[in-house]
């Protein structure tokens, strides 16, 4: 979809990466082929960095945010703990390394017990798209999923269930922080499970989303919208982000986590949000062009 939208208005080349991170064209060669790079990758490797330094190493430039925010956005530990820091509300969460893991395994699920109770949340610390997250009840459940997630991630959180509303909101920029708006949140009702897991995200009728909520105050939209901005400038996040949210049955805004790359299908959050405050699909692909040419210095005419 991405691709179409482009087609629109320039002339493009498609750049394939494979899982073992080999592109189908060289990124030293992309300079014959290309002004820009329009990033729309998903997974670790587009989105901690790693694409974005191998465009930075060769001078190329691209949409979205750098390496450094990139990097930062994926580290859920490292952002919430900056988000925690900068007086945002976040869940009480733990760090746990692999080795660690398979040194005494007892004493990892000895000190989760003893900061946090069930039921809890385990995921992986840096995986988007929700993979391998769960909700565990009982010892058992939390030995099977950190042995999940540590075969294929090599650092996990646990963090405290808070049970509440979910809500999404995406966030838009000029090409410099103090530029970033919000875009109307979004609720989040998930169908096929507890919360909005990779079921709920990809399967065809897995989640209801509501744009904008309803039933909420605008003190509460308020502070979504402003929360996702602050979170959006703290780490750096440039062109567009989403940041993702529980509100509690106390009425306390959670901040979860932020994403820097959100998806931009026809059925993907952001381009839904857009769509609610009269942002078509081509409009949005347009705002993240024109960012990233603001960012670069760059006023091209096409």
């Amino acid at each position: 979809m991405v691709l179409d939208a482009l087609k629109k208005t320039y002339e493009t080349t498609n750049v394939f990466i494979d899982r073992a991170g080999k592109w189908n064209i060289h990124p030293a060669d992309l300079k014959f082929f290309a002004d820009y790079a329009f990033i729309a990758l998903h997974g670790s490797y587009g989105e901690d960095g790693s694409v974005q330094r191998e465009l930075e190493d060769h001078h190329i430039p691209y949409t979205g945010s750098d390496s450094l925010a990139s990097a930062l956005g994926m580290n859920k530990f490292l952002s919430l703990r900056l988000f925690r820091d900068a007086g945002l509300r976040i869940p009480h969460t733990l760090l746990f390394m692999r080795s660690a893991w398979c040194n005494d395994s007892k004493r990892i699920i000895q000190k989760t017990l003893h900061y946090l109770h069930f039921p809890l949340v385990v995921k992986p610390n840096r995986e988007g798209s929700s993979v391998g997250v769960s909700i565990v009840k009982n010892k058992e459940e939390l030995a099977e999923a950190f042995g999940n997630c540590f075969s294929f991630s090599r650092d996990v959180l646990t963090e405290e269930f808070i049970k509440g509303r979910e809500f999404t909101c995406g966030v838009l920029d000029h090409g410099w922080g103090e530029s970033a708006y919000a875009l109307l949140p979004t609720e989040i009702i998930p169908r096929v499970s507890h919360f909005f897991d990779y079921r709920a995200k990809y399967e065809i009728g897995g989640s209801f989303e509501v744009t904008p909520p309803v039933g909420l105050s605008r003190t509460i939209m308020r502070e979504i919208r402003d929360t996702a901005v602050r979170a959006h400038r703290l780490i750096g996040a440039s062109g567009f982000s989403r940041t993702d949210f529980i509100l509690d049955e106390n009425g306390k805004l959670h901040t979860i986590e932020i994403n820097t790359i959100p998806g931009l299908t026809g059925e993907s959050l952001l381009p839904k949000a857009a769509s609610a405050g009269n942002i078509s699909f081509s409009e949005l692909i347009e705002k993240i062009i024109h960012a990233a040419l603001f960012r670069y210095g760059k006023n091209f005419d096409f």
